[in-house]
């Protein structure tokens, strides 16, 4: 296609406990996570009296150090009185009840909202029988499914303060005003439900959440509350949607990882990316019939260990649903209650 490549108008992240002006009354920072992928970026933009936040970190004590100090620094001690929130996962929605808490209002898509608050109540000491049989349909290696079957999951309450009751709502095609700019709503899926992306009207700014980022794939999982869900058809639908409102001269400012421009490109390889995947994992199957565990090597073209393990088991599920329900495989319970996939 006819696109520029990325550009990448800083090389480096902001410092911890302090932020860069990446438009005029545009503050980007981070925050840090406790996993591999160690942090999230936040972006902060000026209401005159107030801030409004874009996402709000992980409810982890050294995020929430980090975020008082980019409150009373580069922030000047005035008021979040906002916090627009790009989907539900933790690393973007754990701090924002404790936000809530001081006086923000909560922005967020219908979805969003909601599955947050009911992840927030469900919280388990010990896996319940539904998630189990996930694991099992999915493949688990047998001494990583005994392991995970006493010791207590990871429970999204862990990682997030309660949401306030009362949300604003936003949807697909939306007006919003945010920093003084007006922004279009434009909705993703796959990487998450409803995930709200926003596309300035006054300016060549994009805030792109998790659905728009410039060098890692977010996941594409599956998970035991919609076991059946195909988030890679939906992503790939995504970035054809998405792909109409992108220009090369949009800087986007992404959940993780830096700002870019030469956002049509990268919506054409990100789905190009998943495209492969697929083609490679038929290519597997068609010689060896198999679970969604053995086709990690296909889909990530490497050995999964360690914490990475759970992350990519969700999304090889992801990869194989969509060939599943596109027909191009067949699937069969086979030993110890796993799908077996086969070519069509």
């Amino acid at each position: 296609m006819d696109a520029q490549p990325l550009t990448f108008p800083w090389e480096s992240p902001p410092a911890p406990g302090d932020a860069v002006e990446v438009a005029p009354g545009i503050l980007w920072f981070r925050l840090p996570l406790p996993m591999a992928l160690d942090h999230v970026n936040l972006y902060a933009l000026d209401e005159g009296d107030s801030w409004t936040l874009i996402d709000s970190g992980m409810a982890w004590k050294k995020a929430r150090v980090q975020l008082e100090a980019v409150l009373s620094g580069p922030l000047r001690g005035k008021p979040v009185r906002r916090v627009v929130l790009t989907h539900h996962h933790p690393d973007h929605i754990g701090l924002a009840g404790w936000l809530a808490e001081q006086g923000a209002e909560i922005v967020a898509t219908r979805v969003a909202w909601l599955t947050a608050r009911m992840l927030q109540l469900d919280e388990q000491d010990r896996p319940v029988e539904a998630q189990k049989l996930f694991w099992r349909r999915a493949g688990m290696s047998p001494d990583i499914y005994a392991r995970r079957c006493v010791e207590r999951p990871f429970n999204f309450a862990d990682m997030t303060v309660p949401l306030p009751l009362g949300f604003t709502r936003i949807a697909e095609g939306d007006a919003i005003t945010l920093g003084g700019r007006s922004w279009r709503v434009r909705l993703g899926q796959g990487h998450a439900p409803d995930h709200a992306t926003f596309w300035c009207e006054d300016d060549s700014l994009v805030l792109g959440g998790d659905q728009l980022l410039p060098s890692i794939s977010p996941n594409l999982g599956v998970y035991p509350t919609e076991p059946e869900a195909d988030p890679v058809g939906e992503w790939l639908e995504s970035c054809e949607r998405l792909l109409a409102y992108a220009r090369d001269d949009q800087l986007v400012l992404p959940g993780h990882k830096l700002p870019f421009t030469g956002l049509p490109a990268r919506l054409v390889q990100m789905a190009d990316n998943h495209h492969a995947a697929l083609d490679r994992v038929l290519e597997h199957l068609a010689a060896t019939p198999g679970t969604a565990h053995d086709c990690f090597e296909p889909i990530f073209g490497r050995k999964i260990e360690g914490d990475a393990y759970g992350l990519a088991l969700v999304e090889a599920v992801g990869h194989l649903n969509h060939l599943y329900v596109t027909g191009k495989v067949s699937r069969e319970v086979g030993p110890g209650d796993a799908y077996v996939f086969r070519v069509v």
